[in-house]
């Protein structure tokens, strides 16, 4: 690859009404909305595997986007695979980007080899982001693909294969906190099982704790400071996932004592696998305080697997961003796009109108959100809802101070007959539209 990859020349700018080639309609980075620049609050950034790993492929057809480091897995195409990249990322002007381990770099015979191939490559974005505007979000390491990975990493049954995993992801860690990465995410795609009839759940499971005690463990030791962070995800490839969704990492991680040491990195096409919509991920993972970060996509509600398509759908990120914003943000988190093109999208500049287009409808999200923020409408209303439980008895009830004989007296005494009050759904819902 001897010139650039992309056809589009400069950086993407943000134009205010309708203008000839590529540009940001909503998009303003430097605007201020609820605070902060629309940069700092959304902190976009570009994953490696879906953008430049992924060759276009599906059940019943093979690669279609014939891209020149394809060819071959070798350590010549790691490196221009990585040009392509940054050129993306400058074009984008995005402020972070995320990667696997074997995205950036092709697997070697052994794990030492594996180690080095990564490493050189983690040299070259040292290089390049000292010369680019563009951060690492997160790293990660990919425990799924390889064979040996068949049984799980962390739960495998064989104890050498949970050391391999270990010791991979002591690598990318390790990788990430060189490189000023602001979090580190364990993705357990295979952590999980397909038949009881050869599974002990309870010594997976105590595996399980075991690794992510042991991650935590060496974050303090080397001194990363960022977040780690724990991706649900339901269904794929097994049925039976240990990190199905929130509310299951959630009572993992108080089983383990790691409540207050790890986040959760919520996908919104893995929100829908597990049968949630993406709010509800994100209201529960805020409400425990485990909400980390998010995977930017959008699922098909008619498919049973990831499809992977950049978000496009307003009224479902204006009430996402409403759920992430309205508790702050997200901290060292960011919007990233876990999302590839359709594989018909053949054209280098497909990848940037994709990301321009899905910019565009979260910022569109983000500004609505600021609306119903800053309104206050919908949670007053909720406040309201939920009034009883301010007051003195409402408080003593939930302090512990009330038992149920308490209750029943009390009750019995005030000859109480409580009456059901209307929900307002449907008004809600009506009120949730004349924002969008």
């Amino acid at each position: 690859m001897n010139a650039p990859y992309f056809n589009q020349k400069q950086p993407i700018k943000f134009k205010k009404g309708k203008s000839k080639g590529l540009a940001f309609r909503h998009y303003d980075a430097d605007r201020k909305v609820l605070g902060k620049r629309m940069e700092d609050q959304l902190r976009f950034a570009a994953c490696y595997w879906h953008s430049f790993c992924w060759p276009g492929t599906d059940p019943f057809g093979g690669e279609t986007f014939l891209r020149p480091w394809q060819t071959a897995e070798t350590m010549e195409n790691a490196h221009l695979k990585a040009d392509a990249a940054f050129e993306m990322f400058e074009l984008l002007d995005v402020p972070f980007f995320t990667f696997h381990d074997r995205d950036i770099a092709p697997e070697g015979e052994t794990l030492a080899e594996s180690n080095k191939n990564v490493r050189e490559i983690g040299e070259v974005f040292a290089k390049k982001m000292e010369k680019a505007k563009v951060r690492l979000l997160w790293g990660t390491a990919n425990l799924f693909s390889n064979r040996r990975y068949m049984g799980g990493g962390a739960t495998n049954p064989d104890p050498d294969v949970f050391a391999y995993a270990a010791a991979q992801v002591k690598n990318v860690l390790e990788l990430t906190h060189e490189l000023n990465g602001e979090n580190y995410v364990l993705w357990g795609g295979r952590e999980g099982y397909e038949t009881l009839l050869n599974t002990d759940i309870k010594r997976e499971l105590d595996q399980l704790g075991r690794f992510l005690t042991m991650v935590v463990e060496h974050k303090h030791k080397i001194g990363f400071k960022g977040t780690i962070l724990i991706e649900p995800k339901p269904k794929e490839p097994t049925k039976h996932q240990y990190d199905f969704d929130v509310a299951s990492i959630y009572g993992m991680l108080q089983a383990f004592d790691l409540q207050d040491q790890v986040k959760i990195n919520i996908e919104q096409n893995h929100a829908i696998l597990a049968g949630h919509t993406f709010e509800h991920e994100l209201a529960l993972a805020s409400a425990v305080g485990i909400l980390g970060s998010i995977d930017i996509n959008r699922g098909d509600y008619q498919l049973g697997w990831d499809t992977d398509q950049f978000a496009m759908n307003i009224p479902e990120m204006a009430l996402a961003c409403y759920y992430i914003f309205k508790e702050g943000g997200l901290g060292t988190g960011g919007f990233n796009f876990d999302a590839k093109l359709r594989r018909q999208s053949i054209e280098p500049d497909d990848l940037l109108e994709a990301h321009v287009g899905s910019m565009d409808a979260c910022a569109r999200g983000l500004l609505i959100a600021e609306k119903m923020i800053n309104d206050g409408v919908l949670a007053d209303f909720v406040a309201e809802r939920y009034a009883g439980w301010d007051t003195r008895e409402g408080k003593a009830i939930l302090a512990g101070k009330r038992s149920l004989d308490d209750l029943s007296k009390s009750v019995l005494k005030k000859g109480l007959d409580p009456q059901p009050k209307s929900g307002k759904q449907e008004h809600l819902e009506r009120l949730l539209n004349d924002y969008i």
